[in-house]
């Protein structure tokens, strides 16, 4: 071997090896096989008792004109296919999120996305928008929409030039247009009336309220195209994790990677706040629990994530669904069908949670 072909050996990232695909697979096939298990038994979860076997038999019969077939095509089977997407997207954007920003506390929601769409979901409902429509588009989620995207612009803006792009300067940018967001939220729900009020606080909370399947189909036009793009860039970011500098050595083009990234995960973020309202802990907690457990390689991470974050959101989603029932049975009162705010399911699991992992993190560098 020559002298340049020592050096090359040396400097180049190690090649993937039988064991690493293995593994990748391996991981895959697992995570694959949690979703298929909830998607299996979430047509089962819901106000009223339908077994796993009537269930799915109605789904696949097809008889339109039976009862349980409207409960899982019209309630349950939307529901949870809302559940999947915003979960999984969530999941994956958080991912993303943490690994070009360097930072382990970052979320879909750092660059002030959520209260950018919390703020044109305000204002719609402010100004008696919330159930209007104009050719055909709900003016809610089209403005939280807006609002979200408004703000990805303003903290672009704010950024001098691509080529002097930071992770620093884009998280004080967005924390800066979260803080101003905030402020106005507060304001608007000062001036808004009682029930405007409730409306407000009870969006704020989250949702995956869906009646058939058009809020899922309006979603996927934004989320498709951001999963690709994400997913695509994983060999990047495992390059990126070792240095921005040793990235550019090795033909990464960090500010090309961060532009995309915060990009494509932005939209993808953005859409979910619109048709779902904003939903903590999914992008925090599950990003880090696939990185506990499977380690840190984003062909690995990313798509993992994914597809866990689904199935967390679906199971909260199951536990918004039960508690109210259960809690009727302890207490021996008549509960209606009415379920929980999925954001307030996904903090009760998640704070514990996440202390949990930051305590074995915390035994593990003793």
């Amino acid at each position: 071997m020559t002298t340049s072909a020592r050096k090359e050996s040396r400097t180049d990232p190690p090649r993937p090896t039988a064991a690493i695909n293995r593994r990748m697979v391996t991981s895959l096939a697992g995570c694959l096989l949690a979703l298929a298990v909830a998607v299996a038994i979430s047509p089962m979860v819901g106000y009223t008792p339908i077994s796993l076997s009537e269930a799915w038999s109605a789904i696949l019969s097809g008889d339109q004109h039976g009862e349980i077939y409207d409960i899982m095509v019209l309630y349950r089977l939307p529901r949870s296919l809302l559940a999947l997407l915003a979960g999984s997207t969530l999941a994956l954007c958080g991912a993303v999120f943490q690994a070009v920003f360097r930072n382990p506390l970052a979320t879909p929601y750092t660059l002030g996305i959520a209260s950018g769409g919390s703020l044109g979901a305000l204002i719609a409902i402010n100004l008696g928008l919330g159930a209007a429509t104009v050719l055909g588009i709900s003016m809610l989620p089209a403005l939280s929409l807006a609002g979200s995207l408004a703000v990805v612009v303003a903290v672009g803006f704010m950024i001098r030039s691509p080529s002097r792009l930071s992770g620093n300067e884009l998280l004080l940018a967005g924390i800066t247009m979260g803080m101003f967001c905030s402020a106005m939220m507060m304001f608007l729900t000062y001036l808004a009336d009682v029930s405007d009020t409730y409306r407000i606080i009870r969006w704020m909370m989250g949702t995956l309220t869906a009646v058939g399947f058009e809020v899922p189909m309006k979603m996927l036009p934004f989320l498709i195209p951001a999963w690709i793009g994400l997913l695509t860039q994983a060999r990047s970011l495992n390059q990126y994790a070792l240095g921005p500098e040793l990235a550019a050595t090795r033909g990464v083009s960090t500010a090309r990677l961060m532009i995309v990234c915060v990009g494509l995960a932005s939209v993808a973020t953005a859409a979910v706040v619109a048709f779902c309202g904003p939903i903590g802990f999914v992008g925090l907690i599950v990003p880090h629990a696939v990185r506990i457990a499977l380690g840190n390689d984003h062909r690995i991470l990313l798509p993992c994530s994914a597809l866990l974050g689904g199935v967390f959101l679906m199971v909260c989603d199951w536990g918004a669904t039960l508690i109210p029932q259960i809690f009727g049975a302890l207490t021996d009162r008549d509960v209606t069908a009415a379920q929980l705010p999925i954001g307030v399911i996904t903090a009760l699991v998640g704070a514990p949670v996440f202390l949990l992992m930051l305590r074995r993190r915390a035994g593990q560098k003793r």
